[in-house]
């Protein structure tokens, strides 16, 4: 990801040229490393991203619509104070470092100055911090004053860059020369493309090492042969580098492999799709970064938690099945508290067992009980039946105790696959409604004095040969379609697993073998069977499916229905 010097330095002059002038409308903070500055340019208003993630750092336009923290932190309250309504004067580069500053002029009734507003995007390293006359007003992330740090992070400290790399600045030609020319005596038998990028990335500073492979494939393009660390070239490396740093124009490109942006560049790469800015570049690639990667730590959240359920779940079903067992024995008691009362005659006071012929064994058998040595004869057989009793009337607890689990247990199972089968953070909305219902996880906090927004998720919609078919994303979704679909439309669900209802909306129409085929398939591939080859999809009209009084989402049955065998597939 090159958000080095070369791609800040075209970044700044982009944005200094949209937004000199513009007014600072509203500034809000996403999260602890993401703030967010609306500006009107007289023309027209803009968003303005300003992150410090360690992963993400950057600066630059964005439309993506972010939910502002519910309260917010000191540093935004900090700049709101100082920056509200303050205009835009200059957005620059600070020599050849990665670090923009936006210069704003502040008014107020009593003052009018100028603070400028430090973007360091250095990795783990980056921070924002706000300044007015060399003197900091606050910082994102602060210093401690006990750590060894040379640079005090901290309001009323003056401000001080970052220390420079002990690295050649990208416009040095000479010396830049004289390290390649000393490369050169170290490889005499020639150089490796791969190792002489890499050189160059560790010997010149602002250059990320997936810009120095460019700039070394593109300074062996326009040499067309020769050898670009020679004298001969039509332009050798440590010419070539200062000359594209310094002159080349911004045609912005966002780097696809497949399908995915995995990169961005200030310049047209090979794999690389054209962007209108280099604004519009990164956030394209970061907006698909933070979008998978949200995905993916929402996704583990709710695994995570519906993993755990499940865990407890079945221990308590083992537990009950363990109780139940035990409960079985409940005729092994009755019939030994029958046997000694039928044979009291035959105990005597103080007997640790005896030997009883037992009636209920048709073999004739004999039966071994052991007795109390501190009850009587009589009191043994009554321990006997108490402890059958107790036995009989804990199996009728529990069996409804073990269906009822049971059921638990399946429905966390249905849940479960439903997120397995998320590939969008869409799909995850109303899963994770789902489980905040469950008690598994806790309310999202409000904005305050903000309006709860409803949660409006769309079904997986589909059309083919001008029928519409619509798939459930989650449970809850699943009940929605039951709900909204017409009597005579075709319902379909995979038969012994957990899926996604489908509903092929014909109303009173007739639906074809083809497009029947089709939402089995897409049905079959949103269900735990969906690795299987021939999966069994039952379906039936609408009407002929019943939803139970008081039965969890998603549950259903059904009658009048037929079975077909498909292999599943997405059809995206």
């Amino acid at each position: 990801m090159p958000q080095d010097a070369l791609h800040i330095r075209r970044l700044a002059k982009e944005l200094n040229t949209l937004l000199v002038g513009g007014h600072i409308n509203r500034i809000s903070q996403v999260n602890k490393d993401e703030l967010t500055f609306i500006i009107y340019t007289g023309k027209t208003t803009v968003k303005l991203i300003l992150s410090a993630n360690a992963s993400n750092a950057r600066v630059c336009l964005s439309l993506v619509e972010k939910e502002p923290a519910p309260v917010a932190p000191n540093f935004c309250m900090l700049l709101r104070k100082h920056l509200q309504n303050g205009e835009i004067k200059e957005i620059r580069q600070h020599e050849n470092e990665r670090i923009i500053e936006l210069v704003i002029h502040c008014t107020t009734d009593f003052s009018e100055c100028d603070r400028v507003l430090h973007c360091e995007l250095m990795g783990k390293y980056s921070n924002i911090l706000l300044s007015e006359k060399g003197i900091l007003l606050g910082a994102l992330k602060t210093t401690a004053l006990e750590n060894d740090n040379h640079r005090i992070l901290l309001a009323g400290a003056k401000y001080l860059y970052p220390a420079p790399q002990d690295k050649l600045s990208p416009t040095e030609r000479a010396g830049m020369r004289a390290r390649f020319k000393n490369y050169l005596s170290t490889h005499e038998n020639g150089w490796e493309e791969e190792e002489l990028a890499f050189y160059l990335f560790e010997q010149v500073a602002g250059l990320a090492l997936p810009t120095a492979r460019e700039l070394v494939r593109k300074a062996i393009a326009y040499n067309e042969g020769v050898d670009i660390l020679s004298d001969e070239a039509k332009m050798p490396l440590w010419a070539f580098v200062p000359t594209f740093f310094e002159n080349e124009p911004c045609e912005a490109c966002v780097k696809v492999q497949d399908g995915e942006y995995v990169d961005f560049f200030a310049f047209p790469v090979d794999g690389g799709m054209p962007m209108p800015s280099l604004c519009k570049a990164e956030d394209e690639f970061y907006t698909s970064r933070e979008t998978k990667k949200g995905f993916a730590d929402k996704k583990r959240k709710l695994e995570s938690a519906v993993r755990n359920l499940k865990k407890k779940q079945t221990k308590k079903l083992q537990e009950i099945l363990e109780r139940l067992e035990e409960s079985e024995r409940a005729d092994e008691y009755r019939i030994k508290g029958e046997l000694l009362t039928a044979n009291l005659y035959k105990i005597e006071r103080g007997m640790k067992e005896i030997l009883l012929d037992n009636w209920y064994d048709e073999a004739g058998g004999s039966l071994k009980i052991t007795l109390d040595t501190t009850l009587s004869p009589a009191k043994n057989a009554q321990k006997y039946f108490k402890i059958y009793n107790k036995h009989k009337r804990a199996r009728e607890v529990l069996n409804p105790m073990w269906e009822k689990q049971e059921a638990e247990i399946d429905y966390t199972d249905s849940v479960q696959a439903m997120l397995e089968n998320a590939e969008t953070e869409v799909d995850l909305k109303e899963i994770e409604l789902e489980l905040i219902e469950m008690g598994l996880l806790k309310v999202p906090k409000q904005k305050v004095g903000g309006k709860k927004k409803e949660i409006a998720v769309p079904f997986r919609e589909y059309e083919y040969m001008g029928v519409k078919i619509y798939a459930g994303r989650n449970n809850i979704q699943n009940d929605r379609l039951l709900r909204l679909a017409d009597p005579n439309d075709i319902w379909l669900h995979t038969q012994k697993y957990h899926s996604s209802h489908v509903i092929i909306a014909v109303g009173g129409g007739q639906v074809c073998d083809e497009v029947l085929l089709y939402a089995a398939e897409i049905c079959a591939y949103y269900s735990d069977g969906k690795d299987g080859d021939k999966i069994p999809v039952d379906y039936c009209k609408r009407k002929f499916v019943k939803k139970p009084n008081k039965s969890k989402a998603g549950f259903v049955t059904y009658t009048d229905y037929k079975t077909i065998l498909v292999k599943p597939d997405p059809h995206r």
